[in-house]
């Protein structure tokens, strides 16, 4: 009996042992997935959404949703705005230059872009309309462009269509990838 007991208590702490730390084992794979899928889930929600984006000082644009939703991925945190966007676009002298609206709006603050998707309409402060499914704005390289079909009408009711485009960040100076256009001429030959 007293045999047992000496084995008993030799053999007991190991079993214990073992037990305690299959019991803390685990699987590096089932942590990452874990953490993964976190990392995909918002973690802050915005509502009523009034931003201001300067550059040293001065307004370069507004930008209002009604919801922004943050994600911070690792590799590139962004903000969705998935019931609709509309950036203002100022002068140095915080006039109105262009506005742009969009269904859903995404801003990825370390590459400085906003991309605007599905019903995106951007106006001129001359009245010049752009329309399109998808519009990017680059901060950085201080252009805006689309990769998607865009449609440009002027005032007089010109338009122009092309399969991409590129512009400067205020919508001007506008160039189309084969496009067509439709021009109306009054036929007079004043001089």
């Amino acid at each position: 009996m007293q045999n047992r007991l000496k084995q008993l208590c030799i053999y007991l702490p190991v079993v214990f042992t073992g037990i305690f730390f299959t019991a803390c084992e685990n699987d590096i794979n089932k942590v990452k997935a874990i953490a993964a899928a976190d990392a995909t889930k918002p973690i802050q929600r915005t509502t009523g959404v009034n931003m201001i984006l300067s550059d040293s000082g001065i307004v370069k644009a507004q930008l209002t949703a009604p919801l922004l939703i943050e994600y911070a991925t690792k590799k590139n945190p962004y903000q969705v705005m998935p019931n609709g966007v509309k950036v203002i676009l100022y002068t140095p002298k915080v006039t109105e230059e262009a506005n742009i609206i969009a269904d859903t709006g995404y801003y990825y603050g370390q590459k400085e872009l906003v991309v605007f998707k599905k019903h995106v309409v951007a106006t001129r402060s001359d009245g010049s309309v752009y329309r399109s499914e998808e519009l990017i704005w680059d901060m950085k390289k201080k252009q805006a462009y689309s990769n998607q079909k865009v449609v440009m009408t002027k005032p007089n009711g010109d338009e122009m269509t092309g399969t991409s485009f590129v512009t400067d960040d205020k919508l001007q100076n506008p160039k189309f990838q084969n496009s067509t256009a439709i021009i109306h001429v009054d036929g007079s030959l004043a001089q």
